[in-house]
């Protein structure tokens, strides 16, 4: 066998994925000794205090060895794993030694041949993310949404295009750039990218690109595929102890962790104030259905939480002082010309709040289309952290589990928080008479060191006028 030099090994290290992150735990290890790794190849799945990230390698060569077995906390900066760079052939990499078992042994996935890994976050890279802008759909959608469209301006930005690695080893072969729920339209069809001809703008395969590529015979395939797609776990099960059958102890890390950290500095660091109306939303729910049959807008989320998005937007338009934010350290409010909007998403692994970058400048159907790939990006567990990043205002529909309302904590660096309740048929005097309407409560967290009771208050009662009245959408834009 070829004897490796240690020049010819080249240690890949723990990044940081986030700003700031000091550790990240191995989930899931895609390649193992032996396997031959391309320049961008995703090798691992590492979950941080924010999200969990799949990391690339940045060189070619063959892995010699796993540092760490799936479930080790890693500091940043500390190698997690060995390849040979010197283009030997994958059967002249050494057995594996005893201190590697451990890791095979627990390998029970298959290897990364058998998938088509996502890239999140920005995994090596030391260079901003970039951003393409998405080319957003002029429409006219029906008597209220036009009006509305020709006054809301703006045009929003896609986030970066993710990035495949090949599923065979091709150094050679561009990869193709497509967004995550195109590259799974794109598994459950049977579609291999690289062979789809891409119409977006700089290269992005685009939705109606796969479906162009579909061949006849491979029709039948997705419906074997699919099931074991959702089938996968979002994450692994935590690791617990139990005390008899009296207590069970699971331990407080990743997610959890960071968002139990972040809510109790908000709690005892900015003064917390809340206001509630009650408002009927019955004219916003049948502008919601008459929404969803027009032909402009099939295909895109359409749903209550839209067009409260888009009241808040209207809202903050108006008042622009409650988007700002208190820098403690400069003891200076710094007013935010621009809306990154969060929106508050339960995942298997915790609460998380990833937020629609220039959300200010969105019309309606990129407002849509941007909070379905938000959602789908969460439900997947592949919201990257500088999705989670910049946030300046946010959302959290509490309604959604039948709550009526409640008092939502800030955000870090936040200054406003808006909570949706559920909306619900109940008796209101419309019109001089008791009638059944739908009916929500909203509530409205504020930090009170930059935002007093005047802006605060004028701030909710305009997104419950909006609501309540979906026409000012067009006048107050």
């Amino acid at each position: 066998m070829t004897t490796m030099t240690e020049a010819s090994v080249r240690e890949f290290k723990m990044p940081d994925v986030g700003e700031g992150l000091t550790e990240a735990e191995i989930l899931k290890w895609y390649v193992q000794p032996g396997d031959t790794v391309t320049d961008g190849q995703v090798v691992c799945e590492v979950e941080t205090a924010k999200a969990a990230v799949e990391l690339p390698i940045p060189y070619d060569g063959v892995v010699r060895e796993l540092h760490f077995p799936e479930g080790t906390t890693v500091d940043v900066g500390t190698p997690i794993i060995a390849v040979d760079v010197t283009g030997g052939e994958a059967a002249e990499v050494p057995a594996q030694t005893p201190a590697q078992a451990p890791v095979q042994e627990t390998a029970e996935e298959p290897k990364a041949e058998g998938r088509q890994p996502v890239l999140v976050g920005y995994g090596v890279s030391t260079s901003s993310t970039k951003r393409r802008p998405r080319k957003g759909p002029e429409v006219s959608v029906s008597e209220a949404s036009a009006a509305l469209q020709s006054e809301l301006n703006g045009h929003g930005t896609a986030a970066a295009a993710a990035v495949v690695a090949p599923a065979a080893v091709a150094p050679a072969m561009p990869r193709p750039l497509a967004k995550p729920p195109v590259r799974k339209l794109a598994k459950d069809l049977g579609v291999d990218l690289s062979t789809v001809v891409p119409s977006g703008p700089d290269g992005i395969i685009t939705r109606e690109d796969v479906h162009a590529a579909v061949a006849p015979p491979k029709a039948p395939e997705p419906a074997l595929e699919a099931p074991v797609a959702a089938a996968a776990p979002a994450a692994p099960a935590p690791t617990v102890t139990y005390d008899g059958t009296r207590e069970t102890r699971i331990p407080v890390k990743g997610v959890r962790k960071a968002t139990a950290t972040a809510m109790v500095g908000s709690a005892f660091t900015a003064p917390h104030v809340t206001e509630f109306v009650t408002v009927d939303v019955t004219r916003t729910m049948k502008l919601v259905e008459e929404l969803k049959q027009d032909k402009e807008m099939q295909g895109l989320r359409v749903n209550p939480l839209l067009l409260i998005a888009k009241a808040l937007l209207v809202a903050i338009r108006r008042n622009p002082d409650i988007n700002a934010s208190w820098d403690e350290a400069n003891q200076e409010i710094v007013q935010k010309h621009y809306v990154n909007l969060g929106i508050a998403a339960a995942t298997p692994r915790g609460l998380i709040v990833p937020n629609i970058k220039d959300a200010h400048t969105k019309t309606l159907p990129e407002l849509a289309q941007a909070l379905g790939e938000l959602v789908s990006t969460a439900r997947e567990g592949k919201t990257s952290p500088a999705a989670m990043q910049g946030g300046t205002v946010t959302i959290t529909n509490v309604g959604v589990f039948g709550v009526d309302t409640g008092t939502p904590l800030l955000n870090p660096g936040e200054s406003a928080i808006l909570a949706v309740g559920a909306i619900k048929l109940q008796p209101w005097v419309h019109k001089g008479k008791v009638k059944p309407r739908q009916v929500t409560t909203l509530a409205l967290s504020f930090d009170h060191r930059l935002v007093d009771g005047e802006l605060g208050s004028k701030v909710l009662a305009d997104v419950a006028a909006i609501l309540e009245q979906p026409k000012r959408l067009i006048t107050w834009a």
